[in-house]
């Protein structure tokens, strides 16, 4: 699965997927290991334009916060 992570903390990730012929991203956020692990899904949404408009509204982070995962 491709996607972001911030490059802060990598606790905020975001991840694309195909579903039904369009790209769905989705915002996370994952707890640290000590706590139990985990991931809270804060939104989803089907353009970068929402992306950009979720991970404000949501996040401390923009767009240009993010990084490529493998």
């Amino acid at each position: 699965m491709r996607g972001w992570v911030c490059e802060c903390c990598g606790r905020w990730e975001v991840t694309v997927e195909l579903i039904k012929g369009s790209y769905r991203y989705r915002l996370a956020h994952r707890y640290r290991t000590e706590v139990g692990g985990g991931r809270n899904v804060l939104g989803e949404v089907t353009s970068v334009a929402a992306l950009e408009t979720l991970l404000r509204t949501r996040t401390p982070l923009t767009l240009a916060d993010l990084r490529e995962t493998g």
